[in-house]
């Protein structure tokens, strides 16, 4: 599962250098380049705005420039918040950290290895298909369920509840899944405060995840996790390498 989200975390990592805000915050959803500056020396008062691809004034796929921030900034929010799952999930991995019952019917127990990437390769097939499908899942529930899209001026970051008529048993929703009336109740000042965190957590963790990888991938690269990381074997940038995909030809190029 990590692999993937290292994955993830790589095809977004271009949209960190447009700042970004969660559907929480009360800055207005649909920025001008002007706008982003002014929250990019919140974000980082001695750096401040930087942007050295021009992202914030670009039209991809012959969309607005409103359009394209919305979609930079939805990117840099979802993929800081996977590469912050992802840093969590390879240190528990390093540590042998597993859970303590099977990992499938026939009894098989979770794989002990030194880092996420071994993880992902010693699970079954049928295990990284229901990650897949599990993740396919959660991006459908945001695309369909959010009401206006993030690109028409939709709330950045922001993730629809799970809707219990529709799943059975209904789902803890990921902001707040334990109703917390501290957080039900937070002030606008608040909220803004929490949301620059968050950015500013999620770029940290695209850095950090990639150093984990990169020390993994060529021992050296990183001095600082010189004999902390240990080396991995396989191909990071090839998640699916050990799969029936390479099989496939149109896949295989």
């Amino acid at each position: 599962m990590m692999k993937l989200a290292l994955l993830s975390a790589l095809l977004g990592s271009t949209s960190a250098f447009a700042p970004a805000q969660t559907g929480r915050a009360v800055t207005a959803v649909s920025e001008s380049k002007a706008d982003l500056e002014a929250l990019a020396g919140k974000l980082n008062p001695a750096v401040k705005f930087f942007d050295p691809l021009n992202l914030a004034e670009a039209e991809f796929w012959g969309t607005s420039n409103e359009a394209t921030i919305g979609f930079l900034r939805e990117s840099e929010v979802k993929h800081g918040r996977v590469a912050m799952f992802a840093f969590v999930g390879y240190i528990v991995h390093a540590n042998g950290i597993t859970w303590p019952w099977a990992m499938t019917l026939a009894g098989d127990p979770f794989p002990k290895v030194s880092s996420a990437p071994e993880a992902w390769d010693a699970i079954p097939e049928a295990a990284k298909w229901q990650i897949m499908l599990f993740v396919g899942f959660l991006e459908y529930w945001r695309e369909s369920q959010s009401g206006t899209h993030y690109m028409s001026g939709g709330k950045i970051g922001y993730y629809p509840p799970f809707d219990a008529k529709i799943i059975p048993g209904g789902a803890l929703n990921l902001y707040n899944p334990f109703p917390r009336k501290d957080i039900s109740v937070m002030s606008d000042e608040q909220k803004e405060k929490r949301l620059v965190m968050e950015i500013n957590n999620g770029r940290l963790a695209m850095l950090g995840i990639f150093g984990f990888i990169s020390e993994g991938a060529t021992e050296g690269a990183v001095p600082a996790l010189k004999g902390i990381i240990p080396h991995y074997d396989g191909d990071v940038m090839a998640p699916l390498a050990n799969s029936i995909f390479p099989d496939i030809p149109a896949l295989s190029l």
